[in-house]
């Protein structure tokens, strides 16, 4: 198997030709870990202007979700910047949301408590998936530290499957998984859309 570099830093060596303990091999597999990723749980698509009813129901649920995971958990924040109106993105949903530091950017506060006690990583993308998230889980994936990914968040049908499938893509042997229950589409339907799209591409739904 490939051992990390980290690894091999810590037993001292540094050469694929180093020989390593057994024992030191059966530790390197159990360090393989499972990722939860939550997506764009930020006020203005919770309840700010871009918010739904269905973005607020799950809440409770992602809190849970978080808290229970065995394994590590990061964020990602959509974000945007005063000349959002000007993107591509822009003139195609002409509502100003996520601007860098203002309210609606940061994540909802029982989650964002969550973020910061447990030290998660953030990732601010300024586009509906994250390539350097994609590309860390990637390297992680080389080394033979990542076992499975799973997602929840908002929306469902943009920012989600948008994850979902550049993650597979960068790892098609890779377990990639989705709560249903922890997301919300712009709406039920489009919500239901984009999971059977993620079905089709083999993601996990659950």
């Amino acid at each position: 198997m490939n051992l990390s570099d980290s690894t091999r830093r810590f037993y001292g060596g540094g050469k694929k030709t180093d020989r390593i303990p057994c024992a030191v091999l059966r530790k390197e597999i159990l360090i393989m870990k499972n990722v939860l990723i939550v997506v764009d749980m930020q006020k203005d698509f919770v309840n700010g202007s871009l918010g739904t009813k269905e973005a607020v129901a799950i809440v409770d649920a992602v809190v849970e979700k978080v808290k229970a995971f065995d394994g590590e958990v990061i964020f990602t924040r959509d974000t945007h910047f005063e000349n959002y109106m000007e993107t591509q993105e822009g003139k195609n949903l002409p509502v100003v949301h996520c601007i860098k530091d203002t309210e609606g950017w940061e994540i909802v506060p029982e989650l964002k408590t969550l973020c910061e006690e447990k030290g998660c990583k953030c990732y601010d993308k300024p586009t509906f998936g994250s390539t350097a998230l994609a590309e860390d889980l990637k390297n992680l994936y080389d080394a033979g530290e990542l076992e499975a990914v799973e997602l929840v968040g908002i929306c469902t049908d943009i920012c989600v499957v948008s994850n979902a499938l550049m993650i597979k893509a960068f790892m098609p042997e890779l377990q990639v998984e989705l709560d249903s229950a922890c997301c919300a589409g712009v709406t039920p339907e489009k919500h239901e859309a984009a999971l059977e799209t993620m079905r089709s591409c083999q993601i996990l739904v659950k």
